[in-house]
């Protein structure tokens, strides 16, 4: 473990605060570091690791496709490409086309593009305006930055590209359209911003009014999408139907993928968009498998009872602990609690990793849960006995 810390000391740039643990190897939702150590893991390497660590479905359908072909570029056609993209589609419910990239902010920036393209189509006004919400988290690249409701994080990186907007939320939508706004781009749950759900009726009254308008909605689903709230996506959950949609984080399993969806399937004209890596053999083909493993668990009716069990878990802890959290909030296996100050927060945090379950932290002092969908109730039971002893002393 030391000889890494100092590799990484001195090759790697610093940009993240890392916990002082090395994990070598997962079985579904448990880790197990360098010094043997075992963890129950809520975190799944944050929504990703959808269908758990070490699946065997997936890295069967990973190492017959590697054995073939892994790469080759999106000059050509290619089978589990196109497969990926019907069953993303199917799953979904909705008629839509997809794009693939490499992550959720190339995801997003692509959202932008195809709300910027679709805004100049009709000639005369140039539609380019984003409106988003604070506390909102949309990526790190120079547009999705901007586009992130946070003002702390847009310290160092400007100028950045106009046309972003901010609405201190729902309701102040409206008022802040003009001629010029092309699409307005939310989360349905506020992952970054602190596991923070949108009321149902205000987004279903929100989607109206745009379409009425001639708006675009895109719901940013990098983290809600599939089926980490219960639906294949929030957008389900919520009754809505938005003209574009963005995913990444579980659609891959671990393996890195983004995708935008739109219902506009003429607004791209080959050359308006391109990605070398996006949609290539092996991560279509890891997104292919992960759908058809969760599908699999949302019809026999497995994926909802683990949601149950789980929240019935967090309740009983939430209950046991409300001298440090003031709120239980989230949707799904997307879950929070309010702790009750900052400081609070990094005390469990250490706590929970100390005693052997691993948590993550959000916006406005979240403890975040995100297990994966796959998780047993055994790893749940453990997990919530481990994370009750760790806050024991706090």
């Amino acid at each position: 473990m030391n000889n890494i810390q100092a590799l990484d000391r001195q090759f790697v740039l610093p940009t993240y605060a890392r916990a002082d643990v090395e994990f070598v190897k997962g079985e579904n939702a448990t880790l197990f570091d360098a010094e043997g150590k075992r963890y129950i893991d809520f975190t799944s390497g944050i929504a990703v690791t959808s269908v758990g660590h070490g699946n065997k479905r997936l890295n069967k359908a990973i190492c017959d496709q590697i054995n073939n072909l892994i790469h080759m570029s999106n000059l050509y056609y290619a089978a589990p490409q196109a497969k990926a993209a019907q069953k993303i589609v199917e799953a979904s419910g909705y008629d839509m086309m997809c794009f693939f990239g490499n992550s959720g902010a190339e995801a997003n920036e692509g959202a932008i593009k195809i709300a910027r393209k679709h805004g100049e189509r009709d000639g005369h006004i140039k539609r380019y305006k984003i409106i988003t919400l604070q506390h909102s988290f949309h990526g790190r690249t120079i547009t999705t930055v901007k586009a992130t409701g946070q003002e702390s994080m847009h310290n160092y990186f400007g100028p950045f590209p106009d046309g972003f907007v901010y609405a201190n939320g729902i309701d102040e939508i409206e008022g802040l359209l003009d001629e010029h706004t092309a699409g307005v781009m939310i989360e349905l749950v506020q992952g970054e911003g602190g596991v923070e759900p949108l009321d149902k009726a205000k987004v279903q009254a929100l989607a109206k009014m745009l379409k009425e308008k001639g708006v675009l909605l895109i719901i940013d689903e990098v983290q809600t999408g599939v089926y980490r709230t219960g639906k294949f996506l929030a957008s389900n959950l919520y009754e809505i139907e938005p003209d574009v949609i963005t995913l990444a984080k579980g659609i891959g399993g671990g393996v890195p993928i983004g995708v935008v969806m739109t219902s506009l399937k003429g607004v791209f004209s080959p050359g308006d968009h391109g990605s070398t890596f996006g949609g290539n053999f092996l991560s279509a083909t890891a997104a292919c498998e992960v759908v058809d493993i969760l599908n699999e668990e949302y019809a026999s009716g497995k994926l909802a009872e683990t949601i149950e069990y789980f929240d019935a878990k967090l309740c009983e802890f939430y209950e046991a602990n409300r001298r440090l959290f003031s709120a239980k909030v989230g949707l799904g296996m997307m879950c929070g609690l309010r702790a009750q100050d900052a400081d609070t927060l990094a005390k469990v945090i250490n706590a929970a990793r100390q005693n052997g379950v691993m948590v993550l932290k959000a916006g406005r002092n979240t403890l975040r849960l995100l297990p994966a969908l796959t998780i047993t109730k055994e790893e749940i039971d453990e997990g919530f006995k481990l994370l009750s002893l760790a806050v024991a002393s706090l």
